[in-house]
């Protein structure tokens, strides 16, 4: 199992094949999520996937000031949030992440999520802004304009989309000058987005998972009574069984030779080495990565609800299930 650095064709560069989520979940605190990633970065970790609107850019940002490790050595990800939208406020975004980060470069800088709705910390499910509104093409690419900006400018090497779909993508990669490179998504056995993620790599981006082990501690707004538990499904559970793991490694096992960057987040010093390690040694044979492929179960767990428009029919208007863009 190659656990080196992927390659960037595009650019010459190479990204750590697996990170460290730092989204709180409502529920971790800026000072215990910096811990975890100091722990993170002690055990061997060198992607940190950040985000303005998880609220701990400074504090994680004091922790790789500290840390030792060169510049060159370090994946930092971070993201603009849905309520900075627009050429000049990405801008603006970005140069604050670096300020609070501490850095003269981002790695990588994604749009969060392709529409400017906007909720607040701590809200439930029902949730929605009086300002939410569909993808609209031309605003997203006025955005994406300011991503483009930050590269030319050099403090940002590589930009990506997140959250987005084939229809979405189809419509913005010919308008643009610099193409992503990634797209971060939801990923996990059982939610394998097989089509997404083919489709994403022959559009030479790399596909960076999230809830890569199926998101136990996702906020309870993004709960329902029909979700299905990755690490309890049968054949995850034999499989871990056979290789005598937990069902998260075999979870990790499965994005990396799907040849997806996992990000799990866990602030236990146990789980991030498990995790970590789980990658390094004794793939899944091409029998069990057969298997996987029947877990997969249409389980998205992270629906979106709160970035819904008035007159939107449900959360799978956000998702073009269908192929187009709901409107």
């Amino acid at each position: 199992m190659s656990t080196h650095n992927i390659p960037i064709t595009a650019t010459g560069y190479s990204i750590p094949p697996i990170g460290m989520g730092s989204f709180g979940s409502d529920h971790i605190s800026a000072d215990v999520m910096a811990q975890a990633v100091r722990t993170a970065l002690k055990i061997g970790y060198r992607n940190i996937d950040c985000a303005s609107v998880y609220g701990n850019e400074r504090e994680i940002g004091g922790v790789l000031s500290s840390s030792g490790i060169a510049r060159d050595e370090l994946w930092i990800t971070s993201k603009v949030w849905n309520d900075s939208h627009g050429k000049a406020n990405v801008i603006k975004s970005a140069k604050q992440s670096l300020h609070d980060l501490g850095l003269d470069y981002l790695d990588l800088y994604l749009v969060h999520w392709p529409f400017p709705n906007y909720h607040p910390p701590f809200c439930d499910v029902d949730s929605r802004s009086p300002n939410a509104r569909p993808f609209i093409i031309e605003e997203f690419m006025d955005t994406w304009a300011g991503m483009e900006a930050l590269v030319t400018e050099g403090v940002v090497r590589h930009i990506g989309t997140s959250n987005m779909t084939e229809a979405k993508l189809r419509l913005m990669l010919p308008n643009c000058s610099i193409r992503p490179l990634f797209n971060e998504m939801e990923l996990h056995p059982t939610f394998q987005q097989r089509a997404l993620v083919s489709f994403v790599k022959a559009e030479g981006m790399i596909p960076i998972g999230f809830s890569p082990l199926g998101s136990p501690n996702r906020p309870d707004r993004d709960k329902t009574e029909a979700d299905l538990v990755d690490m309890a499904h049968p054949i995850v559970v034999q499989i871990a069984r056979d290789h005598n793991v937990h069902p998260a490694s075999i979870c990790l096992k499965w994005a990396h030779q799907m040849g997806i960057i996992p990000i799990p987040l866990s602030t236990k010093e146990r789980n991030l080495r498990s995790n970590f390690e789980a990658i390094q040694s004794d793939p899944l044979t091409a029998e069990e990565l057969a298997l996987l492929r029947d877990v997969e179960s249409g389980n998205r767990l992270i629906k979106g609800q709160v970035f819904l428009w008035e007159g939107a029919r449900g959360w799978q208007d956000l998702w073009d299930e269908d192929g187009t863009i709901a409107r």
